[in-house]
């Protein structure tokens, strides 16, 4: 049987994939265009893969050279004697699985492999690639996965030199076709990998390369065409369309993600003393036991993400006030960090302001704030970790004693500040009263739709059911029914009887409480603090 993979490239005989050929079709087209290109996303978002099926998808119409850099050795990349050497070697080896390499040029590049020195030069290597595509029967495509392991290397932009001179004269002189490099890195700006005022440091010569716009996302229908092919495999009954739904609403598409999230249910869930076989362990209850544990674990993806938030202070800053002040933060491309946010897909752009990439890095960066050392030891944590046992009735959570507790300790420990520590902290406090309490048996998102300076709604999901908390600066009546309207909307879109509003008020003669109304047939749970 298949499995769903989330280490290195995918193969469609061993493993569930969602289908590529609408993307091949249009790298392919840039392809026969000559472009040559970057394919540059995160960690992790199916680049290898990609490359792999690609390579399968051109053979009919090129000769495909694939390479891959992880193979070479920094030692390779010391000087352009051992690059030539060992690119060279590599070179061979490809080449001669196609079957398609001329004697002489098979030659001459075992000359520049065996060491000889006096013959070796890029200048030299590039020629002899120059008349191989002059005489080759079909044209040839230059693939190479994983330039990042060569980025930092002033022999790489010498490498990259000789392609940009020849892709310019190749009017004059045969070249590749196209030629397409894989890597977390853009490549056309190599700034960010390198130190030094050295011009030739900072300035790429692979501006001739072409944009990479083809979307690497799975869309909900890649998603449905997986699970499909599951589903013929296992017949779990499974609802498709529904679980496809929700695996997006998780990840938005963010290719290992979705594997994690699938893997995760495939190969822990089912089988455990909850959910005993696969047929009850796809089902959405499974799937938020998923979120669960994958939102507990540590990865070379959350790493990689924690990582970036702890060597940037400003990047920090930035997220932090994204998401606990709601603050819109428009999209600069011109500013370091926000670009290199983008590259490493920690956060997306809709134009205008960003955002956090998807709910699975949100809720993993506001745990990360909320678990630091400073904010678990203030007193509102702690008055929560001590009172945690009564939220928790016959197996569901008592959201109207939170918001009631909640109240009493905050108004107790913080009641007497101003506005803009109701503005700025308010929420993150909430957060981190909430976290202690349903940590292991619940998550929560935040529904960026709503996420504004003044209104937050949170979804909870504890033990199977879905509880709404609308989070809403006071700004006086008038605002605060129409915060009801809006929560009542939301009800109904969730299908939901029932929502919670907790309202940070600066008034010095506000009314702090909680009490339950009744409007449109549905119960709010109003508190005040």
């Amino acid at each position: 049987m298949k499995s769903f993979n989330i280490n290195a490239g995918c193969s469609p005989k061993l493993h569930y994939m969602v289908n590529l050929d609408t993307r091949l079709q249009a790298i392919g087209g840039m392809v026969e265009q000559g472009q040559y290109f970057t394919i540059n996303r995160a960690r992790q978002y199916g680049k290898t893969t990609t490359l792999q099926a690609l390579e399968r998808f051109l053979q009919k119409d090129y000769t495909v050279i694939s390479l891959d850099f992880q193979l070479l050795s920094s030692a390779d990349f010391e000087n352009e004697y051992t690059f030539v050497e060992a690119f060279s070697e590599e070179l061979l080896d490809a080449a001669s699985k196609t079957g398609c390499i001329p004697e002489e040029i098979k030659s001459e590049l075992k000359g520049f492999a065996g060491g000889n020195r006096e013959n070796v030069r890029l200048s030299r290597l590039f020629r002899c690639l120059s008349r191989w595509c002059g005489i080759a029967d079909k044209k040839i495509v230059l693939m190479i996965d994983e330039v990042d392991s060569a980025a930092n290397n002033q022999v790489f932009l010498d490498f990259l030199a000789q392609l940009r001179g020849y892709y310019i004269q190749r009017d004059k002189r045969a070249a590749f076709q196209s030629v397409i490099l894989t890597g977390v890195y853009d490549i056309k700006n190599m700034k960010r990998k390198f130190a030094g005022e050295d011009d030739r440091k900072v300035n790429s010569p692979w501006n001739i390369a072409a944009d990479f716009l083809i979307d690497m996302d799975f869309s909900k229908e890649d998603i449905t065409g997986m699970l499909k092919e599951y589903e013929q495999d296992y017949k779990t009954g499974m609802d498709i369309t529904g679980i496809s739904e929700m695996i997006y609403d998780y990840t938005s598409g963010y290719p290992f993600l979705v594997s994690k999230l699938c893997k995760i249910i495939d190969e822990q869930i089912s089988g455990s003393p909850d959910y005993p076989d696969k047929k009850s362990s796809w089902t959405k209850n499974g799937l938020l036991e998923a979120v669960k544990i994958l939102l507990a674990e540590k990865n070379t993806l959350f790493e990689s993400l924690i990582g970036k938030l702890e060597a940037y202070p400003e990047l920090k800053s930035v997220l932090y006030s994204l998401l606990f002040c709601g603050q819109n933060i428009a999209y600069n491309p011109d500013d370091s960090l926000i670009d290199m946010a983008l590259m490493f897909g920690f956060i997306k752009s809709d134009g205008e302001k960003i955002i956090v990439a998807n709910r699975i890095f949100e809720t993993r960066i506001y745990n990360y704030f909320l678990t630091t050392t400073e904010m678990q030891n203030t007193k509102l944590f702690k008055a929560s970790l001590q009172s945690k046992n009564q939220f928790v009735v016959n197996g569901h959570l008592d959201m109207y004693k939170i918001l009631e507790k909640f109240v009493f300790h905050f108004d107790e420990l913080y009641g007497d500040r101003d506005e803009a520590f109701y503005e700025e902290d308010g929420r993150k406090f909430f957060l981190l009263y909430l976290k202690p309490i349903i940590n292991g048996a619940g998550n929560y998102y935040i529904e960026s739709r709503t996420r504004n300076m003044e209104r937050t709604d949170i979804i909870i999901d504890y033990q199977g059911e879905q509880i709404i908390v609308e989070l809403k600066i006071w700004r006086g009546n008038a605002y605060h029914t129409r915060g009801e309207n809006q929560l009542l909307d939301y009800l109904e879109h969730y299908h939901l009887q029932k929502g919670y509003m907790l309202s940070f008020n600066f008034n010095k003669k506000k009314k702090i409480g909680v009490k339950e109304i009744k409007l449109r047939d549905c119960i709010l749970v109003e508190a005040v603090v």
